[in-house]
C-alpha cells in the first residue's frame, strides 16, 4: 500500500518541476524530499524519475503513477473533508498582518472555504495591534500577526529575528539622527525599534511613515531610511545592520494566531490546524 506522504512529495516534485522548489513548498529539506522519492521508487521497484544535474523527467512508470497519485490524494482530501465537515453558514473574518499575507495563504483559505458550503472568508490586512483591537470589538474572528515581547495570549506559530534592514550597498557611516521607516502606531516593530534606540541613546527621526511592508522595503532598498523588519522579509538587495554599525539588538518577532471567544469552536479548530500546517517548518 502506498504511503500518503510519499505520494504527496512525489506529486509536488512533479508539479513544482524540481526537488528544491518542492522542498520549499512542503517546508522540508531537499534531502528529505529526495529520500521520499527514493523510498517510493523502492516500494514500486522501478525508477519514477530520470535525473540530470539541472532537471528531472518522469519515466513511463512515473507518468502512470503520478496520475494515480493525484487521484488518491484528491480522494483522501475529499473523504476527510466530507467526514469531518460540520454545518457552518456565514462569514469568517480573518485579520492577517502585512508581513504574513501571501498568495499561497489566500489560496489555502479559499480551498478551506470550499469544503464548507455557505461559508465566506473575508481577509483584512493591517498592523497586528489594529487587527487585535478590531477582534476585541467583534469585527474579526481570527488574527494571524507578529508581535514582539508580548503578553497577549495566542498560539505561537513561529518566531524569527527582528532586524535593522538597509541597502546592501557598503555602509561607511550612518546618518545622524538615524532616519527610520516605520509603520504607524500601534506597531510592535515600531515600538521595539524606538525603545531600543532610546535605551542606547541614539537619536532618530521618522523619515518615512509606511502603510505596507512594500513601503518599508522600498525605503530600505533606496538607502532612504533604516527599517525594522522580520528577517524573512529581507530578500535581495537588503542587508542587516547590527552592532558593528552601532545599532542595538532587536527582540525576536513572534507570529501568533489569536481567536475571538465567541466564534464556532469547531471552525476555529479546523482553521487552527490549517494555519499550523501552513506555517510548519518555519523557525520557532
Amino acid at each position: 500500500m502506498f504511503d500518503h506522504l510519499l505520494l504527496k512529495t512525489f506529486v509536488t516534485v512533479v508539479e513544482e518541476e524540481g526537488f528544491s522548489r518542492a522542498a520549499q513548498k512542503l517546508h522540508l529539506t531537499q534531502s528529505a524530499v529526495s529520500g521520499h522519492v527514493r523510498r517510493l521508487e523502492e516500494q514500486v521497484g522501478k525508477p519514477l524519475l530520470t535525473r540530470t544535474t539541472r532537471a528531472q523527467q518522469l519515466t513511463p512508470d512515473g507518468e502512470r503513477l503520478v496520475a494515480y497519485a493525484r487521484t488518491i490524494l484528491t480522494l483522501n482530501r475529499d473523504a476527510w473533508a466530507e467526514l469531518t465537515r460540520t454545518p457552518f453558514h456565514g462569514r469568517l473574518r480573518i485579520g492577517v498582518s502585512d508581513d504574513f499575507v501571501e498568495a499561497r495563504l489566500l489560496r489555502t483559505f479559499q480551498d478551506f472555504a470550499a469544503q464548507y458550503p455557505g461559508m465566506e472568508i473575508d481577509v483584512q490586512v493591517g498592523i497586528p495591534g489594529t487587527l487585535l483591537n478590531l477582534m476585541k470589538q467583534g469585527h474579526l474572528e481570527l488574527v494571524v500577526g507578529s508581535l514582539c515581547e508580548t503578553s497577549e495570549a495566542g498560539l505561537l506559530l513561529w518566531q524569527e529575528p527582528l532586524v535593522w534592514a538597509w541597502s546592501a550597498q557598503p555602509v561607511t557611516q550612518l546618518p545622524t539622527p538615524l532616519p527610520l521607516a516605520l509603520f504607524p502606531e500601534p506597531c510592535p516593530y515600531r515600538e521595539a525599534a524606538l525603545t531600543r534606540l532610546a535605551q542606547a541613546g541614539i537619536a532618530q527621526r521618522t523619515a518615512m511613515l509606511c502603510s505596507s511592508a512594500a513601503g518599508l522595503r522600498a525605503a530600505a532598498l533606496a538607502g532612504f531610511a533604516v527599517a525594522p523588519m522580520a528577517a524573512s522579509q529581507l530578500g535581495q538587495g537588503l542587508a542587516v545592520l547590527g552592532g558593528e554599525h552601532g545599532l542595538p539588538d532587536l527582540p525576536d518577532v513572534q507570529f501568533r494566531l489569536f481567536t475571538a471567544a465567541d466564534v464556532d469552536r469547531t471552525i476555529v479548530a479546523a482553521v487552527t490546524r490549517l494555519v499550523v500546517e501552513y506555517c510548519s517548518g518555519r523557525r520557532v
